[in-house]
């Protein structure tokens, strides 16, 4: 558990440096069709880009963590890619920073269904009720957390998620405090902060 804690703190001392600024290039590829090659990022598509005109107007990103073993980001990419409306999200990222681009960005997966209340049980959701919903917010799934729940995303997974939060932002307009973390919108398990550091990352990088 301190192990845990001390690898966490020193990446996020290194990680938490001001973001470059969204360069052109990766700009114009993040509004691009198909399945473009993104500079630092290794991407599955099991579904490819559509004009982005097209897309779904999302507005918001929530940050998850899957309970699933190191290598489990593929299989519930491919099951979400044969069922995409099932319970789960549109990107996956596992644990060595590969990411999988399982739904179209026209479809809208189940998720964060819980945070749609405003009764403010566990957090403070009266910001985010019939605001942070699944037919507006992109879910990204980092998988790897168990048997450990408390063991945080991989340095591959977080090099990534730099790289693919900038994207994702760029692709559909999404303001940087937009970036949610899935304990900011409800609460999940009193062992961890489900998605806050990745969001809280997000948000350092983007000031």
């Amino acid at each position: 558990m301190m192990i845990s804690r001390l690898v966490a703190a020193v990446l996020a001392a290194v990680l938490i440096t001001p973001a470059f600024a969204l360069d052109a290039e990766l700009a114009r590829l993040a509004r691009s069709s198909g399945t473009p090659d993104i500079p630092g990022l290794k991407i599955v598509w099991l579904a490819p880009w559509g004009d982005v005109a097209d897309a779904h107007p999302w507005r918001n990103i929530i940050v998850h963590q899957t309970e699933g073993p190191s290598g489990s980001a593929r299989g519930g990419a491919q099951e979400q890619s044969r069922n995409p409306t099932r319970r789960g999200v549109m990107v996956w990222v596992e644990t060595d920073g590969t990411v999988y681009w399982s739904v179209a960005d026209n479809l809208v997966p189940t998720h964060t269904d819980g945070a749609n209340r405003n009764d403010n049980k566990y957090v403070d959701n009266s910001v985010t009720y019939h605001q942070v919903v699944r037919d507006n917010s992109i879910g990204v799934e980092f998988a790897g957390n168990y048997p450990d729940v408390t063991i945080g995303s991989t340095e591959a997974q977080v090099a990534a998620w730099k790289i693919l939060v900038q994207v994702l932002r760029a692709r559909y307009g999404i303001p940087l405090d937009h970036v949610y973390a899935h304990n900011w919108i409800d609460f999940k398990d009193a062992r961890y902060c489900e998605g806050c550091w990745l969001a809280t990352l997000a948000r350092a990088w983007g000031e």
